[in-house]
């Protein structure tokens, strides 16, 4: 059935007072459990003094939050603002040279942040990953590069390389691990487009360009190499209309989104609970429920506001960069928290392999591939394989699903169903396809424990009173997800609509 199958207004209605009332319910419960067990002893680490005025403690327990908006947040203004002025200036002078200027103010910044021998290890890296390229053989370009990000998840070849390192501070490791992933990444992207090409071969120094655009360097995101090139390289710096003011609105949003957080934080200890297992076995039903989902919502916000942040200095150097990962609210399917991942996986080996997504041998293989690489990105590690063979089997046991009720009869049944009717049982399938989700991925994000224990709570202890409750709020957010979801269709297909006339009365004029 088609995605533009309206339900009755009231419905809608009702389905938005049940959601709201219940993220209330569920806000409400954990706000208790923060405030009444704010000076328990497992809560001393991470719960520290916030916001005088507030007069309430902070949850700090993540700590790239803690590093990008507290703690280092002025370093970080100061060498991207530094770019973005060092950019601007000479790309006025030098619109054609504005692809190198970025190179050169990056490696200054990580030789400034890292030392030489940093540079110089990334920069072999480059050189050994550049010499692949040039024999033109994608299945080359995969495994050497693919052997380079696993010398950084091996003993004893990453104390080796981490020696390179001169010094320590806390930022050290981070910037290190996230450097040399994110390089070798956009090496394999390089090789790959590389391959690709059919006349000559890019120059060293195009990889350099690439791999040294310090907006991207540390934090990603990866962008392929054939669309930075196209656009750091294009001379003409011209905007378009309002895209000054969307720049500058997507900021502050941003900034608004920062401050929330950080609100939200002295109420409401949604990273700090689910570590005091002794405390979560003593939550409700409801509250364990809004704690897993909240704390998906969470690591989706910081995801968005961290890409956000450098997708707003690239666009103020006139690239137009990946966007930020799919909002978890919004996700009911897993195939659409895959193409959230690394784009370079998802490009080059999930789609590569998987052609139209509608073959199941050639799905296994796809989401094989693609989650055994996301492991080694990772770091190979039991929770992480656990994640992985969850998530593999979620996008395949999807498909697989859809095929069986492709079949006669239920094909026959659905096609006899109103639209509206269609809507709502797929609605049910997908509300428990987004706790599948929900708890296939809250196990990398806190403990496989408070995975095992929410699951055991919802499933099969609170059957069938909270189990029943939880799928019902989740299916009325399903309704309102899908409800957003038609309008964005029509409004595309009344843009095009209004496309195609002008286009027609352009060529009657």
């Amino acid at each position: 059935m088609g995605i533009k199958a309206a339900l009755p207004k009231y419905e809608l209605y009702l389905y938005t007072a049940v959601l709201y009332m219940a993220l209330f319910w569920a806000a409400s419960w954990i706000l208790e459990a923060s405030s009444e067990h704010v000076n328990r002893k497992t809560f001393r680490e991470n719960v520290k003094p916030g916001w005088h005025y507030f007069g309430r403690k902070m949850d700090a327990a993540d700590f790239e939050w803690v590093m990008w908006f507290t703690k280092f947040r002025n370093y970080i203004l100061f060498a991207l603002s530094g770019h973005v002025i060092f950019a601007k200036i000479c790309s006025m002078l030098s619109p054609k040279r504005r692809s190198l200027i970025y190179m050169i103010y990056g490696v200054c910044a990580v030789f400034v942040t890292m030392g030489w021998s940093y540079v110089t290890l990334v920069v072999s890296h480059c050189v050994l990953l550049y010499t692949v390229s040039l024999v033109k053989r994608k299945w080359l370009c995969f495994v050497a590069g693919l052997t380079s990000l696993a010398t950084f998840k091996m003993e004893p070849l990453v104390t080796w390389q981490s020696g390179f390192v001169t010094g320590t501070f806390e930022l050290q490791d981070i910037l290190f691990y996230g450097g040399c992933g994110f390089s070798i990444m956009r090496c394999m992207s390089f090789g790959l487009e590389n391959c690709e090409r059919k006349n000559g071969n890019y120059s060293f120094l195009d990889l350099l360009k690439y791999n040294f655009y310090l907006p991207f360097f540390y934090f990603g995101p990866i962008m392929t190499f054939d669309q930075f090139h196209l656009q750091a390289n294009n001379p003409d710096l011209t905007r378009k209309q309002w895209e000054m003011w969307n720049i500058t609105k997507q900021a502050l949003v941003h900034l608004g989104v920062i401050v929330v957080v950080d609100v939200f934080f002295h109420f409401l200890y949604i990273l700090t609970i689910p570590s005091d297992m002794k405390l979560v076995k003593q939550l409700s039903d409801w509250s364990l429920a809004g704690l897993a989902y909240s704390n998906l919502v969470y690591d989706w916000v910081k995801a968005a506001v961290m890409f956000g942040v450098i997708n707003t200095v690239s666009r103020l150097d006139h690239l137009d960069p990946p966007k930020p990962p799919k909002c978890i609210t919004m996700l009911y399917v897993f195939a659409e928290t895959l193409s959230d991942g690394l784009i370079l996986n998802h490009r080059y080996v999930y789609d590569y392999l998987g052609k139209n997504h509608d073959s199941i041998f050639r799905e296994l293989l796809a989401t094989v591939s693609t989650f055994a690489i996301t492991t080694l990105w990772l770091g190979p590690c039991e929770i992480v394989y656990i994640w992985s063979f969850f998530n593999c089997f979620g996008l395949n046991f999807e498909l697989w699903v859809a095929k069986f009720f492709s079949l006669r009869p239920f094909s026959t049944i659905e096609g006899a169903m109103s639209e509206a009717m269609s809507r709502r049982i797929r609605g049910i399938f997908n509300a428990a396809n987004f706790w599948q989700i929900i708890l296939y991925n809250v196990l990398s994000l806190n403990s496989l424990e408070f995975a095992k224990l929410v699951g055991t709570r919802l499933v099969l202890k609170g059957f069938p009173v909270s189990t029943l409750s939880v799928l019902f709020v989740t299916y009325c957010g399903i309704q309102l997800i899908k409800e957003r979801e038609r309008r964005l269709a029509l409004e595309e297909e009344a843009a095009e609509a209004d496309a195609l006339k002008e286009e027609a009365k352009e060529k009657t004029e």
